[in-house]
């Protein structure tokens, strides 16, 4: 079921009623039914997959609790294998088979294997990598295994972030359902308020700028270097607003039913670096490739050249993760690449910088750094939203060339569109400014019931109006 969607407006009231009226003894069940609900909207039988996870690794964490040594360990890589095996199959046997032949043919080998076209179940990557976050935890003590099924399935399949993230720790949310809550006034305002806030960037900044980013995108050879330029800067936007809308969604609805889920996005494009822009952005999956993956490689706590070569491996499985695609996977490695430059770089940036008197604190450097920053980031866009490599290619060797100041519109983006594109995202940054300022929350606290109201009202109207509505999902799902 999409955020986005009359099924959403119906179903959410309906669960809250369920929810606060209900038997507290029901609501656990009650939630779970939900959220089985909320996942076979998409496609009904793919929740016997998710079931499947489900039972293997709530046994694998009861077992792995009892057991010591030698047989704990082989508990823990059958839960991963046999998780992990799940996601192979749906998301990447394609891929890898696709490969295999290409190679094949390159020794001479005719190997003929026909593509298994069988479709991803949304959202099985956050899933999956929820699950297993659990079982990881439980083997390393530092979560007790759940012994009831119930609020387990409950955990790893809560309808806010079950299909988009984000992708919750075992300590964080587990224990809330053991806590469940009664109706809470101030809980349910802001979570509202985070929820509009989340429809303001997918349905009047994120879906808006989609309709120039896909026109140009579906056919970069027919574009000027105006328009791949301004549609690789509208796609940094549409990317950021489409998902972190979502998160914004996803938190806010879970607010209302007195659950706290972890922050996902903090103003990314304000960052100075790409390692602070990494800190920002998608921060549950940053951080789980962070603990799973970086640190157990060694981390930074090892010589330069295997630092850099764990920066590059843990982008590299980041990109995969993201999609069975090259794009993807390049997409990672050079966000690595970036890293590992970026600090090797850093003395000689300095020195550099320090002889034109611009001090790590002038705001003429910081200017400098988050402009070169978006730059980077938008480069490395391009290999994430280009069908092929040879189209990220094309697109990357015309950004700069043939600007035609006349020939901005597309065939379905107009040109009296593109002030209401700017200006979205212009209130988008504003708006992010004062949501992260102490003396607007204070202002707004104080605001008399009625002009906060009036607020509210044009905000709501605001979405209404300028708000782009059709049956688009979140970019997200599709990982």
């Amino acid at each position: 079921m999409l955020f986005n969607s009359l099924e959403f407006a119906l179903f959410f009231p309906i669960v809250c009623a369920l929810f606060f009226m209900g038997p507290k003894s029901m609501r656990l069940p009650m939630l779970l039914v939900a959220s089985c609900v909320f996942y076979m909207f998409f496609v009904p039988q793919y929740i016997l997959i998710l079931f499947v996870t489900i039972l293997i690794d709530y046994v694998c964490g009861l077992k792995i609790e009892a057991s010591q040594g030698p047989r704990r360990r082989s508990l823990l890589v059958f839960s991963l294998v046999a998780t992990c095996a799940v996601l192979f199959v749906f998301k990447y046997f394609d891929f890898f088979m696709g490969n295999f032949v290409g190679l094949a043919g390159l020794f001479g080998w005719k190997v003929s294997l026909g593509a298994s076209n069988i479709l991803l179940p949304i959202g099985l990557s956050f899933h999956t990598f929820q699950s297993l976050s659990y079982v990881v935890e439980v083997y390393y003590g530092r979560q007790k295994a759940e012994p009831d099924f119930i609020k387990y399935s409950t955990f790893v399949m809560f309808f806010p972030q079950l299909v988009a993230g984000p992708i919750e720790r075992p300590q964080n949310l587990l224990h809330q359902f053991s806590e469940l809550k009664d109706f809470n006034a101030t809980d349910a305002c802001i979570g509202l308020r985070r929820m509009a806030w989340g429809f303001f960037k997918k349905l009047v900044v994120a879906d808006r700028l989609a309709i120039y980013v896909n026109d140009v995108y579906g056919a970069p050879q027919q574009c000027t270097g105006l328009q791949l330029t301004l549609a690789t800067v509208f796609f940094a936007y549409q990317i950021y607003c489409d998902f972190s809308g979502y998160s914004d969604i996803a938190l806010g609805t879970a607010r209302v039913l007195g659950f706290n889920l972890m922050e996902n996005f903090n103003t990314p494009y304000w960052s100075l670096s790409v390692g602070e822009f990494w800190k920002r952005w998608h921060i549950s999956l940053s951080t789980w490739f962070k603990d799973y993956v970086y640190v157990p490689l060694g981390g930074s706590r090892v010589d330069r050249v295997r630092w850099a070569r764990n920066v590059l491996i843990t982008f590299g499985i980041s990109g995969l993760w993201h999609g069975a695609n090259w794009t993807y996977v390049f997409w990672g490695f050079l966000n690595g690449l970036y890293l590992v430059c970026g600090a090797l770089t850093l003395p000689l940036r300095d020195r550099l910088f320090g002889g034109v008197g611009l001090g790590r604190d002038t705001l003429a450097r910081k200017v400098i750094m988050l402009l070169t920053t978006f730059f980077l980031t938008c480069i490395a866009w391009v290999l994430f939203r280009a069908k092929s490599m040879s189209d990220a290619h094309y697109i990357l060797t015309h950004l700069a060339v043939n600007w035609d100041l006349g020939a901005v519109a597309t065939e379905h983006f107009l040109l009296r569109q593109l002030p209401v594109a700017i200006l979205s995202i212009l209130l988008l940054e504003i708006g992010q400014l004062l949501r992260g300022a102490v003396w607007f929350d204070r202002l707004w606290v104080r605001l008399p019931l009625v002009p906060r109201w009036a607020c509210y009202l044009t905000f709501f109207y605001s979405v209404v109006f300028f708000g782009v509505y059709r049956k688009a999902e979140f970019i997200y799902f599709q990982f």
